[in-house]
């Protein structure tokens, strides 16, 4: 069965609203605390390639805001999301941070950003594009919203190469996660999504063509933890009706 693309939204966005109040302490818990570093790597490689001293930055699906928060001492940011539940656990993170000053949030559907064209010099986006009804449609979004030069960042899940990791971590990506997750957070169906939406989406190889087809250049990515997850990161190119 083919899912129109409000069908599929309206889903994400439900799914998600249902887990918000267990989602921080599933995914730690789940990733072994592993999810803490890639988006602490995320940080370090978008700093080494920020041409401005304090970039404005958004984060695109910022959920509970764990990846605006660990940008908040590089430059200000605004974490956009569509499901509200999410948005509030993100919003009392915020405000208990240290550096809330430099994090504002808001309600924003990743394939209609409400921004002007090159408003940010950084975007980036954590685990969420592979969730997009329309991923191209995204990732044009993300460019039209950073400006020339300006670095996009993001991070999504992969599957290992190395047969032994790989074998293991299927074992455990398809048999038991979906099984702990459902148990912890009380819901049947979120932890199940998880794995199908990562086996249907592109090899990072496919991922770095699109995101070049996009309108990005100097395109290359990094595989995290063996391949469980890579982050992939760019910078935006003019179109050429642009003068």
């Amino acid at each position: 069965m083919i899912m129109k693309n409000g069908d599929k939204s309206r889903k994400v966005r439900d799914m998600f609203g249902e887990i918000a109040g267990r989602y921080d302490f599933l995914n730690h818990l789940l990733s072994l605390n592993i999810d803490r570093r890639w988006r602490k790597i995320c940080v370090e490689e978008v700093r080494k390639r920020a041409a401005v001293a304090s970039p404005r930055i958004l984060d695109v699906g910022c959920g509970t805001a764990d990846l605006s928060l660990a940008f908040a001492d590089l430059g200000p940011v605004i974490g956009c999301d569509f499901c509200r539940p999410m948005l509030l656990i993100g919003a009392r993170k915020v405000l208990n941070h240290r550096m809330n000053s430099s994090v504002s949030l808001l309600g924003a559907d990743a394939l209609m950003l409400p921004f002007g064209d090159a408003s940010f010099d950084v975007v980036v986006s954590a685990f969420v594009l592979r969730n997009l009804p329309d991923f191209d449609h995204g990732l044009r979004e993300m460019r039209r919203v950073l400006r020339p030069g300006g670095i996009m960042g993001f991070l999504e899940f992969g599957m290992p190469r190395t047969p032994l990791l790989a074998g293991l971590y299927r074992l455990y990506f398809l048999r038991i996660l979906p099984k702990l997750g459902n148990l912890i957070s009380g819901v049947n169906g979120p932890y199940g999504y998880l794995p199908a939406s990562v086996q249907s989406f592109p090899p990072v190889e496919e991922l770095k063509k699109k995101v070049e087809n996009a309108g990005f250049q100097n395109v290359d990515y990094r595989l995290l933890t063996g391949g469980i997850a890579v982050l992939v990161m760019g910078s935006a190119i003019l179109k050429k009706t642009e003068n």
